[in-house]
């Protein structure tokens, strides 16, 4: 036995509380830990008795769908490659990871407190197997948990009395399972082409994936990122009504911040193409056309504003004879944190101050595209 190549099946007991309960801790103890899986074994063995053959390794830690679902799976890794060093003299045991002075034994076993309120906790569990039973009980698995999943009342009991929560649900899921809900949840609230690239990203990390968003901006997921049309290109190619092109801009940068935030919290850079993809993101994305020229004023910041979006993008330009406006950049806050550092990069790169002026719109050129003022704003 001991010499057995053991494969990891990922699996997870989720945990569906009532509407507007929220767990007052993130984590178990590892006395706590170690009653929860001895809990868990019970449940797990009822419905595939040959888990008893396997080790199973539970994390003591509530988490979001977001932390789980990320590129390399960190959570599950992190516990399979705990529950390895642990020694055995054989593969019949249970064990289970909790905090130890406050803490969990690994970084990513710690769940983030800015994904602690959402309705679904997750408990992540691994199996390891020896290599001739895996694919057996990965199989069985994903049989049963799908049709009698649900987790036994001692188990619920032990976790709304510990947690002081009250539970709709309880109920085991392979990684498959959480994956599929996860893409029925995304795609229920019109974010599909989000989850074709996320998916690649977990799934097929090795393979480009291109998708197209409802309003018709163009993705890639491509070497560990998603790279992003930026919304200028994408007004570039439009032919409707001047009249309409600034609201349609604000309904491009509003889906982009959606993207954006969710591309982070799945720790998923967002980059325009051709970006450095060793840039750290800043929350904010930016595009140079050009570097100043002095034959033109000295450069100048204007906010494009929306109304509920604030400052959808930053244009840096100069104005030359006649008050032409000569753009130079444009950048996008994709949250309202982010304003500051864009503003503050703009001026680092071009050497100038970083007194913002605000438009109160979406200023448009002749030709439908971001612009800048062709008169003074003072």
């Amino acid at each position: 036995m001991e010499a057995q190549t053991l494969v990891a099946l990922p699996i997870v007991l989720a945990l569906e509380l009532t509407p507007g309960d929220t767990p007052p801790r993130r984590s178990l103890s590892r006395d706590e830990a170690a009653e929860l899986a001895a809990l868990m074994a019970e449940d797990l063995h009822a419905l595939v008795p040959r888990i008893g053959e396997a080790r199973l390794a539970v994390a003591g830690a509530l988490f979001d769908a977001v932390e789980l679902l990320r590129p390399g799976f960190p959570v599950w890794a992190t516990l399979d490659e705990l529950a390895r060093r642990v020694p055995r003299g054989h593969l019949e045991n249970v064990v289970a990871f909790g905090t130890h002075e406050g803490h969990m034994p690994a970084q990513p076993l710690e769940p983030e407190a800015a994904f602690a309120d959402g309705p679904m906790r997750l408990l992540p569990i691994t199996l390891l197997a020896p290599e001739s039973l895996a694919e057996e009980l990965s199989e069985k698995l994903e049989v049963e948990l799908v049709g009698r999943g649900e987790a036994g009342q001692r188990t619920a009991d032990w976790l709304m009395r510990t947690l002081g929560v009250q539970l709709e649900h309880a109920r085991y899921l392979s990684r498959n399972d959480l994956l599929a809900l996860t893409c029925v949840q995304y795609e229920h609230v019109n974010l599909a082409p989000l989850w074709t690239l996320l998916e690649a990203a977990l799934l097929t990390p090795y393979r480009e994936e291109s998708a197209l968003s409802a309003r018709g901006l163009r993705m890639r997921y491509v070497d560990g990122r998603v790279e992003v049309q930026s919304p200028a290109d994408w007004l570039r190619s439009q032919h409707t009504e001047l009249s309409q092109r600034g609201h349609e801009l604000a309904g491009i940068v509003f889906e982009l911040r959606q993207y954006a935030a969710l591309l982070d919290a799945h720790r998923l850079p967002l980059v325009l193409p051709g970006t450095d993809a060793a840039a750290p993101t800043a929350g904010y994305l930016l595009e140079t056309f050009a570097a100043a020229d002095t034959v033109y004023d000295a450069p100048a910041l204007y906010a494009h504003e929306a109304p509920g979006l604030g400052v959808i993008a930053v244009t840096l330009a100069q104005r030359g004879d006649g008050g032409r406006a000569r753009v130079l950049a444009h950048g996008y806050p994709l949250h309202p944190r982010a304003l500051g550092p864009l503003v503050a990069d703009l001026s680092d790169r071009y050497g100038i101050a970083s007194d913002l002026h605000a438009l109160g719109r979406i200023l448009l050129d002749t030709e439908g595209q971001l612009g800048a003022p062709v008169e003074s704003l003072h």
